[in-house]
């Protein structure tokens, strides 16, 4: 069903981005890979030849506009299509507010999460509806659902995401393209590498346990660009956790009060 499908994936160096590039090409997809690390994505792209697979590594900023209008045209002139998007760059600085600071932080989340994403999406989009045809994977969280202490600017690029996903489908579903989100849990990335040390996010994290392999993601989001859904929240137990939040939101402010008067030092 995916074979010969032209696949970019954005934040392809690592992580879900890096597990999923690797899926779609055993799928037979060409797939182009697309980060800032052009090292890695150079790597990841002989392993996935040497396994037989198609792919085409490209130094992408999504942050920039001209990177983005290169990627794209890139992928045209080597393709001539794009069949699959997965939006998948993204990082998170975890920390109280009043710390975070404007550019490196703040701004620079809604430039990657939210931003880049969208613009990426533009680009794209005009190409998808020539076509009649096109999915579009945007790679949200559980943050784009619940909104937790210390992820006030990362939930809310996420939240803006989760909202431009459900609009854009409206736009695109007439004419034959498909956008999906998917929010995934606490899993084993290099996420948790950015996120910063504050003494909450030391002592409050996911367990081990029960956190997701990168490569069981990588194969949710492959599997959407199969069969295409609105929206997929993994892992399954999370979904009552999401309605709990969603119509009880009291149990919820209820569950952290004392976890963020513990840790937040106030002046």
């Amino acid at each position: 069903m995916l074979k010969e499908k032209v696949v970019i994936v954005t934040g392809a160096s690592s992580g879900f981005g890096e597990d999923a590039s690797r899926i779609f090409a055993r799928e037979g997809c060409k797939v182009v890979l697309a980060a800032r690390r052009l090292e890695k994505l150079e790597l990841l792209a002989s392993e996935i030849r040497e396994e037989g697979g198609i792919a085409f590594p490209l130094s992408a900023d999504i942050t920039v506009q001209s990177d983005i209008e290169r990627l794209v045209d890139s992928t045209l002139q080597e393709y001539g299509r794009v069949d699959v998007l997965f939006n998948n760059a993204g990082f998170g600085r975890l920390d109280w507010l009043e710390n975070l600071k404007e550019m490196e932080d703040i701004n620079a989340m809604l430039d990657v999460n939210l931003r880049g994403l969208i613009q990426t999406t533009r680009q794209v989009l005009p190409v998808m509806l020539e076509n009649r045809s096109g999915v579009i994977i945007n790679m949200v969280s559980i943050a784009g659902l619940i909104a937790s202490p210390l992820y006030s600017i990362y939930s809310a690029t996420k939240f803006g995401v989760r909202g431009f996903s459900e609009a854009l489908r409206r736009e695109v579903k007439p004419f034959g393209i498909q956008v999906c989100a998917i929010y995934p849990g606490g899993a084993a990335t290099e996420f948790s590498r950015h996120t910063g040390n504050s003494e909450f996010r030391r002592e409050v994290k996911t367990p081990e346990f029960i956190r997701m392999t990168s490569e069981y993601v990588a194969r949710k989001v492959v599997n959407l660009a199969k069969h295409p859904r609105r929206s997929v929240i993994i892992p399954y137990w999370m979904l009552p956790v999401v309605w709990v939040n969603r119509y009880f939101p009291w149990l919820t402010d209820l569950a952290v009060r004392g976890m963020v008067k513990k840790f937040h030092h106030l002046p």
